[in-house]
Order: structure tokens, then C-alpha cells, then sequence
């Protein structure tokens, strides 16, 4: 009878360490594929600097507003050619910075 339930022990085992295993490719691909996106957490510094070199707000000798700041999302909302448009979110919200990366990365 105990000859009988080691098989299926073994494959219990073997299954735990294939999830187990498969769990960890998991949070790798994750973790690979979060790093390589680091630039598309919007509101974020490395966010901010990617979105002043794709609008260029200042006025190329270092003078310009502060990014993030509101003057700044106001000058990238000139740049854009989107400051009069009604349907953008408030330049306070999180809304707004997701709204302005997809004007920057179509698709």
C-alpha cells in the first residue's frame, strides 16, 4: 500500500516545483519588462524628461518652465497643438500625463 502512494507523491512534487518554477518565469518576464518600461510611468522625473525631449518646452539655452510644473504642462499642451481641446483631463491628474503619452506613443 505505501509502495502505491509514493508514485503520486512524486508527482505532486514534481507538479509543486513546475508551478513553483513557472511562478518564477513570471515575476522575471515581469520584472525584465518593467525595467525596459521605466519611461512609461507617467507623472514620473524620467516621464518628465522624456515628454520635455519629445515637446521641447524651453527655448534651447536651458531657460524654460520646470517640469511637471503647471506652466510647463501648459507649454507642452501649446507644443501639442492641444491646449484648446475640451476633451483633455486636468493638468492636475494622473489622467492628464497618461492622456498626453498616448499623443506621444500612438499605438
Amino acid at each position: 500500500m505505501l509502495r502505491d502512494a509514493c508514485p503520486m507523491r512524486s508527482e505532486r512534487e514534481f507538479i509543486s516545483r513546475s508551478i513553483i518554477a513557472f511562478a518564477l518565469l513570471l515575476w522575471a518576464i515581469d520584472a525584465v519588462c518593467g525595467a525596459a518600461a521605466g519611461s512609461k510611468v507617467s507623472c514620473s522625473d524620467e516621464w518628465y524628461r522624456f515628454v520635455e525631449q519629445k515637446t521641447s518646452t524651453g527655448d534651447g539655452q536651458g531657460h524654460g518652465p520646470d517640469p511637471g510644473s503647471d506652466e510647463w504642462k501648459g507649454a507642452v499642451e501649446f507644443r501639442l497643438g492641444i491646449r484648446e481641446r475640451p476633451d483633455k483631463p486636468p493638468r492636475d491628474s494622473k489622467a492628464w500625463c497618461d492622456y498626453i503619452d498616448r499623443l506621444l506613443r500612438p499605438g
